[in-house]
């Protein structure tokens, strides 16, 4: 399949709807125009990737509507495609589907272009920065990629309790607590997220084997 065996449907299509149709115009491979309304630019792409993004938002300075014609068959659409209609929704893009082997109905809009806003969650603001006010110092390096996970408030919260066991033994919950000033160690002993920690008796911990391992990736 070429791009150009994505225009004859799609010029059928556009022609439906009273717009005269021209391919190739100024880069611009497919420019409708209806009496006088602004032009409609479509660029017919046989796949997605940002080249493709690129190229469509620098039309939004030849005109306001600007979609993008893929095959139906697009593997990127098929595979991603909710994330795939939010980007070109924040972009400001239309995205257009074209089955140029259908014998009826062979164009579908998938998406008209239009301002995007995104709606703001507030709940997911509040979590965002209270994990940000948690964290002691700045223990993870922007863009890395961590062997044991990145560190959370919560793993160092962790962390320290597993420092006191390895240096102390075996304690009670409620004496760890209190000794590194942690209300919440016997919720996160008992947890045991990253299972470093073990049950000895009734109320008292120690460190596993796999926390005393784990533990050093952490000294700092």
């Amino acid at each position: 399949m070429k791009e150009k065996d994505l225009y004859p449907p799609l010029k059928a299509y556009l022609e439906g709807q009273q717009y005269e149709v021209k391919g190739e115009v100024h880069d611009c491979d497919v420019l409708a125009v209806r009496k006088n309304e602004a032009p409609i630019i479509v660029e017919l792409k046989l796949s997605l990737n940002l080249s493709v993004l690129l190229q469509a938002v620098n039309r939004l300075v030849l005109a306001p509507t600007v979609y993008v014609g893929v095959p139906k068959s697009c593997s990127m659409l098929k595979k991603q495609h909710k994330q795939v209609i939010k980007l070109f929704r924040m972009l400001g893009l239309g995205l257009i589907t074209i089955d140029q082997n259908a014998r009826s109905n062979p164009v579908k809009i998938l998406l008209d272009p239009g301002t995007y806003k995104p709606r703001q969650s507030a709940w997911r603001q509040q979590r965002l920065l209270a994990e940000f006010d948690k964290r002691v110092g700045d223990p993870n390096a922007g863009g890395s990629e961590m062997r044991y996970g990145i560190v959370t408030a919560y793993r160092q919260r962790a962390v320290k309790i597993a420092g006191y066991l390895d240096i102390n033994g075996p304690v009670k919950a409620a004496l760890l607590a209190s000794a590194i000033d942690e209300p919440k160690a016997r919720d996160i002993l008992y947890r045991n997220v990253y299972g470093w920690f073990e049950r000895e008796g009734h109320g008292v911990y120690r460190l596993s084997p796999r926390g005393q391992r784990e533990l050093k990736q952490y000294q700092e």
